[in-house]
């Protein structure tokens, strides 16, 4: 969900939630959308073909592997369709809907979120939506799919969150959703039934065509028990706008699922539209309302933080809703102060539907949860002889020359491995939570998400908890064309601007995962969960209630730490330390990042005189207990 400002906001969210609704009551139905749709010249269709190919041939880094896994052909397809366009003339082209599936089509095929053909004006910036959303449970002996929002104003004799959907259009719902996961992008089976769930009810135009029905018929059994059918046409509107993004170099360190970021401003547009009240509050400089078991935030379309009641005990739960930021800093500092005014018993961090965003906002969050050193991911370039002529005219890309060059005598198909998060700014303020943490993850985390994931587990902070199988594995950066012309301007450039407000983006740095599985891709494997919850009809419908009881159980088997700073006083050139301590054995203590002491501690309080402290600036304490660092707490003097 992506942050709307403001200066950024239509006129009908400035004031209050209220016009949301009426926004979507004014909404256009698909007939009348698509009679006014298409006005691409035949050279611009070339155009667009051209400057695929440019990307698929020159920049796509996961090429060698798409053309494995999944047996296509992205390039030759591309060419078969501009050979199609050179036999063709402006009165026998068909027409320009056809273009963009055939187009669509070769961008899906490599089943890559991150490498999207985005479609030009009417289509950008819009949505198509039916008023209520459809989720999957698993709790009995087969799947069931059940509504579990609807639009306000919306209704339906016997039609409200809980109904089962049956069948789609005739066709038994279960088959429906494969046959839509078919369709839809996903890197994995996981990843595809998830998007074909989700593209049932809401689907982008930018990314996506329109729905080829114009309305659907659903089949349900109603509150009542009775069985029912809705027909429901497809309606088109413009999309809530899309965040500020970040500028100069953070520009170029994002990883996030385009798609995603889409429905996810859509779902808040169509399903919580007092979000966006609480965000207009934070940039009017008010408190914004929230619910009485949450704690506001700064950032509401970015974080949830309340205190959740499970059967194990009282725990804190934050959920990351996205990484797509302005500020890598400024998300670190509210996650920290969030999870600050939570439990320190333990944390649920939760990341289910995050699309991802800013790199750094996601590795540099890792550092918080826990004492060991965090190792950002490496990412490498595909060598091709037009990412080496845009790295070496590129400073900030320099790291990446001496290994390409050297390709064109080894064959490398890589670059060499360089992380995107300077390891310093990584570790920079260290551990802010001590007590034990549950990451919950689903298909439909992405990009900077996995990478999330990836280091969560790759630096064994803590279970991860999946309600899938498989996170929805995009492990890469990925660039627009647009920016590609911007912030890598070359001689002889073969980038040239796209027609009409269409776009394309690019997975141009794939990234690797760090610790016990160094080396190993992200993209297409994803992450697999440590333990696996299969969401039940009591989660859709009351809140997760069944998935936070199983992280609750996990964090209750798990110790509580505490090492906390309560005194640090400097006298006679010797710094004294008392500390409060729990489930802590030992303690070593750094000044200034070089070892000064070793002592053992008992549970509780403890003081510490290191001497030699008078040009100190900085103190950290490591905690083990049985020789394991458990607790690491930094503070500058």
């Amino acid at each position: 969900m992506a942050r709307v400002t403001a200066d950024t906001a239509p006129e009908y969210l400035k004031q209050t939630a209220e016009p949301v609704r009426e926004h979507l009551s004014a909404a256009t139905q698909l007939e009348t959308f698509l009679a006014g749709a298409g006005a691409l010249t035949l050279e611009q269709r070339m155009l667009l073909v051209d400057q695929a190919l440019v990307l698929m041939e020159g920049n796509y880094v996961h090429l060698p592997l798409k053309i494995a896994m999944h047996a296509v052909n992205p390039v030759q397809r591309l060419r078969l369709i501009r050979r199609q366009l050179e036999q063709q003339t402006p009165a026998t082209m068909p027409p320009e809907w056809m273009f963009h599936s055939e187009m669509s089509k070769v961008f899906h095929s490599i089943r890559d979120l991150h490498t999207n053909y985005q479609l030009p004006a009417p289509f950008a910036g819009k949505i198509a939506f039916l008023p209520f959303r459809v989720e999957e449970c698993t709790d009995g002996p087969k799947p069931r799919f059940l509504v579990t929002r609807i639009t306000q104003g919306f209704s339906a004799p016997g039609f409200a969150p809980g109904v089962e959907v049956t069948h789609w259009s005739g066709v038994p719902i279960e088959k429906a959703v494969e046959l839509f996961a078919a369709r839809f992008a996903g890197s994995n089976a996981a990843a595809r039934r998830s998007r074909g769930i989700q593209s049932l009810t809401v689907r982008s135009l930018t990314a996506h065509l329109p729905p080829f029905e114009e309305w659907v018929t659903v089949s349900y059994t109603g509150t009542d028990g009775v069985a029912r059918e809705l027909r429901e046409n497809w309606q088109i509107v413009e999309n809530l706008p899309p965040m500020p993004g970040p500028v100069g170099e953070a520009a170029l360190v994002m990883g996030v699922d385009y798609e995603a970021d889409e429905i996810g401003r859509a779902n808040v547009m169509l399903f919580v539209p007092h979000v966006v009240e609480q965000q207009r509050a934070v940039d009017s400089g008010e408190t914004p309302d929230s619910a009485a078991d949450e704690i506001a935030s700064t950032m509401p379309q970015v974080f949830t933080a309340r205190t959740v009641q499970t059967p194990s005990g009282t725990f804190g739960h934050v959920r990351i809703h996205t990484f797509n930021v302005e500020s890598a800093d400024a998300f670190v500092k509210e996650f920290v102060r969030l999870i600050g005014r939570l439990p320190q018993n333990g944390l649920i961090v939760d990341v289910r539907d995050n699309g991802g965003g800013l790199v750094w906002a996601s590795e540099l969050t890792l550092q918080t949860l826990t004492p060991r050193r965090i190792t950002p991911e490496p990412f490498q370039f595909i060598n091709t002889p037009l990412n080496l002529r845009i790295c070496r005219n590129s400073p900030s890309l320099r790291p990446w020359v001496e290994s390409m060059e050297q390709a064109v005598e080894t064959g490398s198909t890589f670059s060499a491995g360089v992380p995107l998060t300077p390891e310093a700014r990584a570790n920079a303020i260290g551990q802010q939570y001590f007590g034990p943490v549950v990451l919950i993850t689903n298909a439909r985390c992405y990009s900077a998400t996995d990478m999330f994931a990836a280091g969560f587990q790759d630096h064994r902070i803590g279970t991860v908890l999946g309600t899938d199988d498989n996170t929805g594995a995009g492990g890469a950066n990925v660039v627009t064309q647009g920016e590609i012309m911007t912030f890598f301007p070359i001689p002889a450039s073969p980038y040239v601007p796209l027609p009409n407000g269409a776009g394309m983006r690019v997975s141009i740095r794939r990234s690797l995962r760090v610790g016990d599985r160094a080396g190993t891709p992200l993209e297409d494997l994803g992450v697999v969960p440590d333990q696996r919850h299969r969401m039940t009809r009591r989660d859709l419908l009351e809140g997760n209630v069944d998935l936070l009881a199983r992280a609750g159980e996990l964090l209750k088997e798990q110790p509580v730490r505490e090492l906390t700073i309560t005194d640090a006083t400097r006298a006679d050139g010797s710094l004294r330390l008392k500390l409060k301590t729990a489930n802590v054995d030992r303690l070593d203590v750094y000044l200034d990042r070089r070892p000064r002491t070793s002592v053992d501690v008992p549970d509780g309080q403890a003081e510490v005189t290191v001497s030699g402290a008078t040009a100190a600036r900085a103190v950290r304490v490591d905690g083990f207990a049985r020789g394991e660092l458990v607790a690491s707490r930094t503070q500058p003097l």
